[in-house]
């Protein structure tokens, strides 16, 4: 689109399905990797990703090309059915349904990649869902408990 000047920076966060469903240190590079890769195919640019063994957290610049919602269709389907296919995990991995969309000003974006590349630091103190729903409350978006992300029980994520 010539004379189109944009700039839009959006977090998401989505959540694990299930026992199941858990991002193991074996094969998270090699996700985080694939996600980008979706991301940047739909003319995107990821500044950061990251997550624990129950989420993930992707920062972007995005372009008007395409809705949010269809791009994070694209993304939890496609790297579902990666992981399936390449039987990272005992039985079908699947993302929990829905998203967290938050957008940030240009002169939050450092501070957003430092957060989302200390996960695993942060999450010593707090729990995923106490995460996501002081996003929700930060970013003053009305929610209904029961359809907040259902914690998943991790012990081994290797």
């Amino acid at each position: 689109m010539a004379n189109t000047y944009t700039q839009i920076h959006i977090q998401t966060v989505f959540s694990v399905q299930g026992g199941n469903s858990i991002i193991k240190k074996s094969f998270k590079n090699e996700l985080y990797k694939y996600i980008t890769g979706i991301i940047q195919n739909n003319g995107h640019k990821v500044l950061a990703i990251n997550g624990m063994p129950d989420h993930v957290h992707i920062f972007f610049g995005m372009r008007p090309t395409q809705s949010l919602s269809d791009l994070m269709q694209d993304v939890k389907g496609d790297s579902s059915k990666w992981i399936n296919q390449r039987g990272f995990i005992n039985g079908k991995f699947s993302w929990q349904e829905g998203y967290g969309g938050f957008s940030y000003s240009k002169s939050q974006v450092d501070n957003v990649i430092d957060y989302i590349k200390r996960q695993e630091i942060h999450h010593r103190r707090k729990t995923f869902t106490e995460e996501y729903i002081e996003f929700l409350e930060k970013f003053e978006v009305p929610y209904n408990e029961r359809y907040i992300f259902k914690p998943v029980e991790y012990l081994n994520a290797d």
